[in-house]
């Protein structure tokens, strides 16, 4: 991994492509400490210790990066676009129209995009309004006023900030996937995570339990190599090609393979089911009725009801989102129009089917593996001080999406050494 950091900075286009990422994710973790005009974030961090080192205002603030905390620019981070892009891919298996529109290639997903957005903005928005009732509904436990001059004008200002800052966010994300290494949503949520390193390694060395501070690197180094192992893990599927005879020449045939992963997801069910599992005791915190407080409680992140929801949304996002990323329709198709075939296989209708029994047998042990590795490690530490940033969620986010950067580092290397062959 090293020896690839190293030779990418010798190739000039990958250098700036690594810069210009570098300092998207700075200016990103910049916004996350200037706060919002009007708020006192003295009362914001205390209000934030009230909730416990267990509540869901500190998961979210740890997707935040901290924002949240500070009611920075950035609080509300990169969650409201997650969420947006979750409901848009349902609705596309819902709505036919959408459905349709997926279809159409790149003129159909710039579409699907761009509602996107729009949804972003309307999400962050109802958001911004929730946090700033929230939080001003919490400022006599504080001891101290949330907002100085409260009227609908601070609101306003207030709200807009924390709306233009979410789009900030998402726009930077684009960018970076569009001119930078690796995908630039779930760098952004990297960063967030990362960011809390020293505090959780402060919480470790100053918890009280001896057992959890001998646990913890060994607890740590499983969940990692574990999240390695499942990641590179794939089955390979041989593959024949048939020779053509072009003009008096023959050309084509040898054998090949398709690769399969065992997890083809990635860490996007895992993220998509903490946004998910997220909701519920957001609105019971906002509401702020005793039935919502019983609700928020119900669903705490430290809680078996939280545990099994998100265990649940892993495995049916996992299934969801492999279906999406391969369609084994159209790799026979594929298959067949270039003379391919799987050897025992028929090709057309049988080499789908085949291929899409072998994808359902190995996506079912890759969703339990997401489940077990996100839920696990929490089962075993959510009594601790270590908070989240040592949760099994975290932990397969940060080394789901080092891994993947490092794969789409290697391909561009790759591509710039095989140039000279291309010639």
């Amino acid at each position: 991994m090293i020896a690839t950091v190293i030779s990418a900075f010798t190739v000039p286009e990958i250098r700036k492509k690594l810069a210009f990422t570098a300092l998207l994710l700075a200016l990103y973790r910049l916004g996350a400490h200037l706060p919002v005009p009007g708020v006192d974030t003295k009362a914001i961090e205390e209000i934030q210790n009230q909730f416990g080192g267990g509540g869901i205002l500190n998961l979210l603030n740890t997707f935040s990066g901290g924002g949240l905390s500070r009611m920075a620019i950035f609080a509300l981070g990169i969650m409201p676009y997650i969420t947006a892009s979750i409901i848009l891919q349902l609705l596309t298996v819902v709505l036919p129209s959408l459905e349709k529109l997926s279809k159409e290639g790149e003129v159909g997903q710039a579409k699907i995009t761009q509602y996107t957005r729009y949804l972003t903005v309307a999400l962050a928005f109802a958001q911004s309004i929730g946090y700033v009732f929230l939080f001003k509904s919490q400022e006599a436990s504080a001891g101290l006023p949330v907002i100085t001059n409260f009227n609908a004008g601070t609101l306003f200002l207030i709200v807009l900030t924390l709306t233009a800052g979410c789009v900030v966010v998402m726009w930077m994300g684009e960018l970076i996937t569009q001119r930078g290494i690796g995908n630039g949503i779930s760098l952004m949520i990297f960063a967030s995570i990362v960011s809390g390193l020293p505090n959780g390694i402060q919480a470790w060395w100053t918890s009280p339990d001896p057992v959890f501070k001998v646990m913890m690197p060994f607890l740590a180094l499983a969940v990692i190599a574990a999240v390695v192992f499942i990641q590179e893990g794939q089955r390979r599927i041989p593959v024949q090609y048939a020779k053509r005879v072009i003009g008096r020449r023959m050309s084509g045939g040898g054998q090949t393979y398709l690769p399969l992963r065992v997890n083809m997801a990635g860490v996007i069910p895992v993220i998509f089911a903490a946004s998910i599992m997220a909701f519920p005791p957001t609105v019971g915190q906002l509401i702020g009725t005793p039935w919502a407080q019983d609700l928020s409680n119900f669903f705490s992140p430290s809680g078996a009801a939280y545990l099994v929801g998100e265990t649940l949304f892993i495995i049916v996002f996992t299934y969801f989102y492999t279906a999406i990323t391969f369609n084994p329709v159209d790799q026979a198709e594929n298959l067949k129009k270039y003379g391919g075939f799987i050897p025992g296989v028929r090709p057309g209708r049988p080499t789908a089917e085949f291929l899409d029994r072998i994808l359902a047998r190995l996506t079912f042990p890759g969703a339990l593996y997401l489940a077990a590795v996100a839920a696990l490690p929490t089962i075993l530490i959510n009594q601790t001080a270590a908070n989240f940033f040592f949760g099994g969620t975290s932990l397969l986010i940060v080394v789901g999406v080092a891994l993947d950067t490092m794969k789409q580092l290697e391909a561009q290397l790759m591509m710039r050494n095989y140039e000279g062959f291309l010639k």
